[in-house]
Formats: C-alpha cells, sequence, structure tokens
C-alpha cells in the first residue's frame, strides 16, 4: 500500500447515511459526504440504497477507493422473498410495536435460557422480536420470507451487485452471498456469540419457518469485490463500528449520548444477564461488547430546552448556575418510553418539587442529570466480572454540551475522555476497510479534546435511584 491508499467507511444510521474517505496508513480524512434518510420506524430499505448513492457522489465518489466496509443501524428486520424483492418496509430498532412479540418469546423460552443461548433477553428492538411480529400479524408476508438480512447486510449485498432478480427468469436471488459480520448477528437474538452458529430453533420459533441466514464473516474477513474491484468489508453493527472507530481497547467504557444513549465495554468475555439489562453483543474486533442501551439521551435535553424556550448553550448556563443534586428536583426522562429497562409505555416525571426548588435553573439541571443518571446505571450494568473499567470515552452530539462534560464528572466515578468531533461510526467502517485491505488493524491517532478525573456528588445518583 502507497501512503495514499484511500478507504471509505459507510455509516447507515437511523437518521442518515455518511460517508467518509481516509488515507489507509495514516487515517487522515480526505473527504467525506451525507444524505438523509427518512423518518420514521419503518422504512422502505430502497431509501437506504438511493441515500448511499447520493452520500458516495457529495463525498466526491469512491473511483479511487481500495476497499470500503459499511456500518449501520442494529436489529432492522429486512424480510425478503424467494427472488430478493423486499417484502414489507423495515422495521427499524426504534419501532415498538413487536413488544407483545418479545414478552411472549420470553414466556415460551425463559429469559435465563435465552440469555444463554443468545446473549440477549428480548425486547421489541431486536429481530427476533420483530419477526414473531410478522409472524403474528402479518402472516402472509410471513409465509414469504425466503431470507431476512439486516440493514447492514443488505446494503454490502447491494453494493457488491447482489439484489433482486426477475422472477420471470426461473431462479431465486443470489442469497449464498448475503453476509454479515459478528457485530451485528449478535444483535438478532438468533445467533449464540459463544458457539458463532445461528440457533435455528430461535429463528423457527420467531418466525414460523427456517430460512437463509446471512454467513457470518470474521473481523478482517472480505465481504467480496465490487465490480470496480474495491475490496468490500464485513461491516458491522454501529455501535462495534464505533468502538473500532475509537481504538477503543479493553476496559475502555464507551458513552454516546445521540438521541438515544449507549454505554458498552470492550471486553473479553461475553455476558448472558437474564434480567436483560445488558445486552451480551459482540465486537467487530473478536471480542465481546456488552451494552446497555437507553431510548432517551439528548432528546431529554431538546424537550428541557421547549419548556424553557433556550438553546442547548443556555440550558448548559442554567444548569451550571445550580448546585448538584438540583436543590432535590429529579427527572426520571422516560419521555417516549424506555428500553433499558424495558417500559416501552412509560412517561417521563419531575419529582421532588417544591415552591422553593421550582427554578429555571434546577430544571435545567435535572434535565442533564436525569439523562446522564440513566445512562450511569448502564455503565454499572455493563462493567461485569472479569473486566475493569479504565475511562469513560463520551461522544455523541450531546457530548459538546459544556455542561454535560462538567455534570458527567459528578455522575461517574471514572475518568472521563471526550474525543474531538468525528463521524465516529463511519470511521471505524474505515478501519475495518484498512484491516481487510493491509490484514493488520490499523491505529489511527485519535484527538482528546478533554480530559476529567470524577469529582463525584453522591447525593445526584442517591436521589435518582430513590425513585
Amino acid at each position: 500500500m502507497t501512503p495514499q491508499t484511500l478507504v471509505a467507511g459507510v455509516d447507515s444510521s437511523t437518521q442518515s447515511c455518511k460517508v467518509v474517505i481516509r488515507e489507509c496508513e495514516s487515517g487522515r480524512l480526505v473527504r467525506s459526504g451525507r444524505a438523509a434518510h427518512p423518518n420514521g420506524t419503518e422504512v422502505d430499505p430502497e431509501q437506504w440504497w438511493l441515500a448511499l448513492a447520493e452520500a458516495v457522489v457529495d463525498a466526491g465518489g469512491i473511483s479511487d477507493v481500495a476497499a470500503l466496509s459499511i456500518a449501520g443501524q442494529q436489529h432492522g428486520m429486512v424480510a425478503l422473498d424467494e427472488f430478493g424483492r423486499v417484502i414489507r418496509d423495515a422495521l427499524l430498532w426504534n419501532d415498538s410495536r413487536s413488544a407483545e412479540a418479545a414478552a411472549d418469546l420470553i414466556d415460551e423460552f425463559g429469559a435465563a435460557e435465552l440469555a444463554r443461548r443468545t446473549g440477549l433477553v428480548p425486547v421489541a428492538s431486536f429481530t427476533i422480536s420483530k419477526l414473531r411480529w410478522l409472524r403474528d400479524t402479518e402472516p402472509e408476508n410471513a409465509s414469504r420470507v425466503a431470507a431476512v438480512a439486516l440493514p447492514h447486510d443488505w446494503l454490502t449485498w447491494r453494493l457488491r451487485g447482489f439484489g433482486p432478480v426477475d422472477e420471470s427468469a426461473g431462479r431465486r436471488a443470489r442469497f449464498d452471498e448475503l453476509v454479515t459480520d459478528r457485530s451485528d448477528a449478535s444483535g438478532t437474538g438468533y445467533w449464540n456469540p459463544s458457539t458463532g452458529e445461528y440457533d435455528r430453533d430461535l429463528l423457527r420459533a420467531a418466525l414460523g419457518r427456517d430460512c437463509v441466514l446471512p454467513r457470518v464473516l470474521g473481523p478482517a474477513e472480505p465481504a467480496g469485490v465490487t465490480q470496480d474491484g474495491v475490496v468490500i468489508g464485513p461491516g458491522a453493527g454501529d455501535n462495534a463500528a464505533a468502538a473500532l472507530g475509537l481504538g477503543a481497547e479493553v476496559g475502555d467504557v464507551v458513552l454516546s449520548l445521540g438521541t438515544s444513549g449507549t454505554a458498552y465495554i470492550v471486553a473479553d468475555e461475553g455476558t448472558a444477564d437474564a434480567t436483560g439489562l445488558v445486552a451480551g453483543f459482540a465486537d467487530a474486533s473478536g471480542r465481546a461488547l456488552p451494552l446497555v442501551a437507553t431510548l432517551n439521551a439528548a432528546r431529554v435535553l431538546d424537550a428541557a430546552c421547549r419548556l424553557l424556550e433556550v438553546d442547548h448553550d443556555q440550558l448548559a448556563e442554567l444548569a451550571l448556575a445550580a448546585e448538584p443534586g438540583a436543590g432535590g428536583l429529579v427527572l426520571q426522562p422516560y419521555f417516549e418510553g424506555e428500553r433499558t429497562p424495558n417500559l416501552p409505555d412509560a412517561t417521563a416525571t419531575l419529582f421532588g418539587m417544591t415552591l422553593k426548588n421550582s427554578t429555571s435553573n434546577n430544571l435545567a439541571r435535572a434535565s442533564f442529570e436525569g439523562m446522564l443518571c440513566g445512562l450511569a446505571d448502564g455503565v454499572d450494568a455493563v462493567r461485569g466480572p472479569g473486566t475493569t473499567a479504565k475511562r469513560i470515552l463520551l461522544i455523541g452530539g450531546a457530548a459538546r454540551n459544556a455542561a454535560v462534560q462538567e455534570i458527567a464528572t459528578q455522575v461517574f466515578d471514572l475518568p472521563i475522555s471526550v474525543p474531538g468531533f468525528s463521524e465516529y461510526v463511519a470511521d471505524g467502517a474505515a478501519a475495518q476497510a484498512a484491516w481487510v485491505l493491509t490484514g493488520s488493524r490499523p491505529r489511527w491517532p485519535i484527538e482528546l479534546v478533554s480530559n476529567s478525573e470524577p469529582r463525584v456528588h453522591p447525593v445526584i445518583r442517591a436521589q435518582y435511584s430513590a425513585r
């Protein structure tokens, strides 16, 4: 490889598609592009394909790129018929209509048994629950399913030149070319991260029948080559790709504050949490990635801004003018239900209001503390036996807020590093592409804009836990 060899990474997220093109050796960003995805919790996958093409054009094309990998939102159900056609719009991770289906699977198998077999206890987010919902609610569509893919699987398949075939040709789609990776397979609810095999009995219990599933590739195993000779990597789920992009090592906790929130740790050993609090995902490097996800993160601050009629900087100023603990005001921020804990029908609640503490400063402070306390419970949960947490890497749009950075040091008992803003999911996909191309995982430098030691105020979490 020459110093100028280029690799590309794609982040096909819930809201948009981002493409970054970096130098393979140094990791230097050369150019980037993006395109929007439709809103909603169910989407025609063709919209992802069109957005990928638009984002590639916006990034100046990939004719000079040697390798590319696609990372994507996890769990989304892409159901294909025998000709490779999408049967219905994909249900995304944040579609909660399959909550009852998840509960039915738990009733049938038991939470402990499901956790033992897959590392997961089903919730509405996971693919297994969505397939069960399809079986129970749309039986005609379920009967047509020949293969099930995840968003990044389907995009990788299409990028390599496969896809729907003409029914009149009398042949099936090339499902033997559907591939995925360990990280995304581990979020389905029918793959065993310990054995590396699909659990076909669970798949049949969900869908009502067997079907083709993508072949699971190793961390640096190529998926194939495009017609233009671009090497394609196995891809990854979004959180695992972000860990790659951050260069996270064993003991690093990644706390991501986007629309939703995630807390996960790179670990040598997986987990099987029968409570369902921790999802026993795999990472994209051959290790484990125990993870807790919340539906409510930056949107909590958005709601507070609307209530107080301020922008995010002004919200931070108000919050930092209040004392830790917000004078006893506590926000439980389940604005649109919650995934962890599994409360799909919950709503947000403000506790402890008095005439004295009902101020704009305390309300602003309570919004930050409530968001961070929910995720602090998650950080505690992923710090399982056998893994020593070393630091928190704080990322996501809300991580740039001054009050988030300050209050985080008062909530968490670990050192906190805030990396400079970057598209870490797409960066991780690009790093994976470089890994596939060269045979060695790249160690690209990561800029840290701040490093802070913990200054914990116990009152914050104590009063939150009391609720």
